[in-house]
């Protein structure tokens, strides 16, 4: 097995994670963009997220300052800052809480692994994921949370699929 086992999918996310990733995406379609963050957990445990940690969602900043240069707003996408979730994954494997799953909002157009998200995972959809990472993608339709999906990275199909996850009460 892996260390990182957590990228086959059967995640174990506490229902409090849950309730924050909701919370952070139901904040971020009030201010008509995606939220994203990522879910950490004891290395004691792969395949637990006990915690979430919410990162600003920079898009709507880069658009106002070169609309042209960056056209998409933070509705259609997240920007985050690379350089500190780096830090957040070497400070979580130094720590024995290493950051599992990464995890983003869709806003009205439900909980999928969009060509975007693959292209900015994988550095331009030029290899496999950037980082060892399960993905949980939730839907906020209408300002309301209506579905979660986990994705994983299948080699052999050198995509991004669907891999099953569990809540804990």
């Amino acid at each position: 097995m892996s260390n990182t086992p957590w990228i086959e999918g059967g995640l174990k996310i506490s229902a409090s994670v849950l309730r924050e990733v909701e919370r952070a995406g139901i904040a971020a379609y009030a201010r008509d963009e995606e939220a994203c963050g990522f879910l950490t957990g004891p290395a004691s445990d792969p395949l637990l997220a006990d915690s979430a940690v919410e990162l600003e969602n920079l898009a709507n900043k880069y658009h106002q300052v070169d609309p042209e240069g960056h056209p998409r707003t933070g509705r259609e996408y997240f920007k985050i800052n690379s350089l500190k979730f780096e830090r957040a994954i070497t400070e979580g494997i130094e720590s024995g809480r290493p950051v599992k799953v990464f995890f983003h909002s869709h806003l009205d157009c439900g909980a999928y692994f969009s060509a975007e998200d693959a292209a900015s995972m994988t550095m331009g959809n030029t290899g496999g994921p950037s980082y060892a990472l399960a993905y949980l993608v939730t839907a906020v339709d209408q300002g309301q949370v209506s579905a979660h999906r986990l994705f994983i990275w299948d080699i052999a199909q050198k995509a991004f699929v669907e891999a099953p996850f569990s809540k804990l009460e």
